[in-house]
């Protein structure tokens, strides 16, 4: 259970208990700009979740007169959430949004030597040369393009990756050093 919907359900629980409305709120400002949460996507995850034994929902009094559900990890969903953290998939490291998930929890992780684990794997993807652009098998760097819209992709692209590197040496270090 990886799925970028499934750490955001338990990552967001794992804070404090919220009702459904409130947990499609958070993960839609996550990652809604990416991929839309519906109704008909976050409930069925829920209900397999609650079956699982990951989390609980809790009848409480509504502001009008319907009863509002709360939602809140079991002991096996806070354990569930750990173990993904502690072992992410590769496409965790190398989908840029599935990353941010999974940076948006990784707080979470009580072992700084594990969270700098992680951050190591990001760092080694992002020190592989690659393009979205190839002449053949070589990847083509902006120079050597012709086209401005595609230049800019890969200038964009080489400077936020610039930034995410200089940021993961940073806490890599501070991780590495307060052990």
């Amino acid at each position: 259970m990886s799925s970028v919907l499934d750490v955001s359900i338990l990552g967001f629980l794992y804070e404090e208990p919220l009702h459904g409305y409130e947990l499609r709120t958070r993960i839609a400002r996550l990652t809604g700009h990416v991929r839309a949460i519906s109704h008909g996507t976050l409930y069925p995850a829920i209900k397999r979740m609650e079956k699982a034994g990951l989390l609980r929902r809790e009848a409480q009094p509504g502001a009008a007169a319907a009863p509002r559900h709360v939602l809140s990890l079991t002991d096996e969903g806070r354990q569930e959430l750990l173990r993904c953290l502690s072992n992410p998939e590769q496409p965790f490291i190398t989908d840029e949004n599935r990353w941010f998930t999974l940076l948006a929890f990784l707080r979470y992780l009580p072992d700084r030597q594990s969270q700098a684990e992680i951050l190591r794997r990001r760092r080694q993807f992002l020190s592989e040369p690659s393009s979205f652009f190839y002449k053949g098998d070589k990847p083509l760097a902006a120079t050597e393009v012709d086209d401005p819209f595609r230049q800019g992709v890969l200038l964009i692209a080489r400077a936020t990756s610039q930034a995410e590197s200089a940021w993961l040496d940073r806490t890599i270090t501070e991780l590495e050093g307060s052990t």
